[in-house]
């Protein structure tokens, strides 16, 4: 069970939450500070195989987390931020391997994967590697005692966009047999937007390009289907600018499907004291609540009781 996050981290997240919207930057690089000497008592990393190619480009790597007794174990497959145009899967030594390492210590074959950028790979080439490295999951999770059949995919921030284009836009989608038992987004970023508030405007443009009239038809949060898999949505009390909007936004259109053509309901989770790179710098670290809820729900997904209901 999660223990209670030390004081002073607490005065840390609390000083920088109010703050947070007026530097993303500073507050972002004060957290991976605060959070670092945590992160740095963490056992050894479990990272069985790194940089293994699932596409041509040298971006599209992955690295495999498992234990050596891993066998027929769930499949996580993590996805970097960065705002589309920055980011990789070690923005720090620790940091986003820990999350793959904290699932690997729980009993799963975690992959972090990272992808290309833009403006080089503009939309939709983020989405297609993300298919493409699930492609390669089902083909190779079993060399590390992976279960193909039980694979969950799971995003941060602008990696988030990628993940759910990948699962639910006809036009990035893989086979149905690479598509994920669920799906879980950390502080999303789902719809496409030019609005003065966004700091990350930039990144759209350069992903989504110039022209605003194609923003919608971009933005993942509007091909939302009711033959998905089940979704978990959780956001940090202190978000980057319209994140949090866009994910309320994304569990009313997802609770919509469900009422009306019986698609799974979403989980919600608001994770409070936490902003936008403590909700993931907290993984790996004894004081982790978010992660032992993923993995609960992750359990309960497996055991058929979040799937879509009848619709009436």
């Amino acid at each position: 069970m999660a223990t209670p996050i030390p004081t002073d981290l607490i005065d840390a997240m609390r000083h920088w939450g109010p703050r947070w919207h007026h530097d993303i930057t500073a507050g972002r690089d004060a957290m991976l500070t605060a959070w670092a000497p945590l992160l740095a008592q963490a056992p050894p990393s479990l990272v069985a195989a790194a940089n293994l190619p699932y596409g041509s480009d040298a971006r599209q790597v992955l690295d495999v987390h498992a234990a050596p007794s891993a066998w027929q174990a769930p499949v996580l497959v993590f996805v970097h931020g960065g705002a589309f145009v920055r980011g990789d899967k070690h923005v720090t030594p620790r940091v986003y391997a820990n999350v793959a390492d904290e699932f690997a210590r729980a009993g799963f074959v975690a992959m972090n994967v990272e992808y290309r950028l833009a403006p080089d790979a503009a939309w939709p080439e983020g989405a297609r590697d993300v298919a493409a490295a699930l492609c390669w999951v089902q083909q190779h999770a079993a060399h590390w005692g992976g279960d193909a059949r039980r694979v969950f995919l799971m995003g941060h921030s602008a990696g988030c966009s990628h993940c759910a284009s990948a699962v639910w836009d006809a036009r990035a989608r893989p086979d149905a047999a690479a598509l994920p038992q669920g799906l879980i987004l950390i502080s999303p970023r789902v719809a496409t937007d030019q609005r003065p508030d966004n700091p990350n405007a930039h990144g759209v443009r350069a992903y989504c390009g110039d022209e605003q009239a194609r923003y919608v038809d971009r933005s993942p949060m509007y091909h939302t289907r009711a033959d998905a898999p089940p979704t978990f949505i959780a956001i940090a009390q202190y978000e980057n600018p319209l994140l949090e909007f866009q994910a309320f936004e994304l569990a009313h259109r997802l609770a919509q499907l469900a009422d009306q053509s019986g698609g799974p309901l979403p989980r919600l989770m608001q994770c409070l004291d936490h902003n936008h790179t403590s909700i993931v710098a907290q993984f790996d670290t004894p004081h982790n609540a978010l992660g032992e809820d993923i993995r609960d729900w992750c359990q309960r997904v497996l055991r058929g009781e979040l799937g879509a209901r009848q619709a009436n």
